[in-house]
């Protein structure tokens, strides 16, 4: 099967309830993707994902092309038996990479030249070469490859990167094949609201499955980001589905939604977990403090995922003080269980019709990361990047 079928049952304002079919199944969106950058989400298997309410997993093409190789996945039978999980999987192509690590990349009109961040090795990429690694690694949705800039850069720089997105999303269709997956195409044009507004009409008539909103999230202050998000919403198809890059934040999704929004995927969950963060109703707990040492309570009464109905904050507490590898699968559980009952929580309120109360209800209640201490962490980790997950 090569195109996938998005199916909108019901709308609220901007806001979609839907669904996607795939060749390896139906996820329903408005969705979150886990990130399995490496064919894992860090410190959980596939069957504990899928115990979680997981439907679709986000991997990425050039972190596997590096390690273990294409062959190797395609010889053993495709990124799906290779890590064991039988849903869908979209792929990213690796244009966030040539942002990250940046000063190991070098453009050019015809490709990306980059040396491997594991070994220093030198490799060159093309958008051609980008879609057949995913056509070979037999993933579901397949992202083109694209320049991902930073949104500071002068505007001469970005016209360049812009028109070099464009170039190669253009090649990547001219080498979309009936039986390969379905392809992706990404608006870009940093905070420039006449760049973003020519990506969308270049891209739209190229006729995609699906557009995704890139360059976002990536030290911009919160404001700029939405108002992005709702203005390029109002340039793509409403009959495609909409998947916002790298956007996690429990805020940021809820907001998103509300403009159109219907994919998201991000490394936050997992990642803040690993550092003993924890996702809540209320905000993120950060279960290192002392405060937490005689806690008897879960991380959160209404949840019903694992950690929370076997594991009080106290011995949570206690396993990352003691630095033991449970606490960050407990962790991780929890913070997935969160991000899912979020989306569910989300579907019902679009069904219902209530999505505008249910979105001035969370956002009344859930304190979200001090804005200066959020862009400068976020600006830290996008400098020191070496997508570890």
């Amino acid at each position: 099967m090569k195109s996938i079928i998005f199916d909108i049952q019901k709308t609220d304002g901007d806001a979609r309830l839907g669904s996607i079919t795939t060749s390896h199944g139906v996820f329903e969106t408005p969705a979150f993707m886990p990130v399995a950058t490496q064919g894992s989400v860090k410190t959980l298997s596939p069957y504990e994902l899928k115990k979680i309410g997981v439907q679709i997993l986000l991997s990425n093409a050039y972190h596997l092309a590096l390690r273990p190789g294409i062959d190797v996945i395609e010889t053993i039978g495709g990124l799906h038996r290779f890590m064991g999980w039988e849903g869908p999987i979209l792929t990213d192509s690796g244009g966030f990479q040539t942002f990250s690590l940046g000063r190991l990349h070098k453009f050019s009109d015809e490709g990306v030249s980059f040396r491997s961040h594991i070994d220093g090795s030198e490799h060159f990429l093309t958008p051609e070469m980008c879609i057949s690694y995913q056509e070979r690694l037999g993933v579901d949705i397949a992202m083109v490859l694209d320049q991902c800039p930073p949104h500071e850069l002068d505007k001469t720089l970005m016209r360049q990167a812009l028109n070099r997105t464009h170039q190669w999303a253009a090649r990547s269709k001219q080498v979309d094949k009936p039986d390969g997956p379905a392809m992706f195409g990404i608006v870009q044009g940093g905070l420039s609201i006449a760049l973003r507004k020519e990506s969308a009409e270049f891209l739209v008539p190229l006729d995609f499955d699906g557009y995704a909103l890139g360059g976002l999230s990536v030290g911009e202050p919160k404001a700029e980001m939405y108002e992005m998000v709702q203005l390029v919403h109002e340039m793509l198809p409403l009959n495609k589905p909409r998947y916002l890059m790298g956007v996690g934040s429990p805020e940021d999704i809820v907001v998103c939604i509300g403009y159109g929004i219907d994919m998201f995927d991000s490394t936050l969950p997992t990642r803040v977990a690993r550092h003993g963060g924890l996702l809540t109703s209320l905000g993120r707990l950060n279960l290192l403090g002392s405060r937490f040492e005689m806690d008897e309570n879960p991380i959160e009464d209404e949840c019903n995922c694992h950690t929370c109905q076997g594991f009080s904050r106290a011995y949570i507490h206690h396993l990352f003080k003691a630095r033991e590898f449970l606490a960050y699968r407990l962790a991780s559980i929890h913070n997935l269980s969160f991000m899912g009952r979020l989306i569910d929580d989300i579907k019902k309120a679009i069904k219902e019709g209530k999505f505008h109360e249910f979105k001035e209800e969370f956002i009344a209640h859930y304190r979200s990361t001090n804005e200066e201490v959020r862009l400068m962490q976020r600006r830290k980790w996008v400098r020191s990047y070496r997508y570890k997950d």
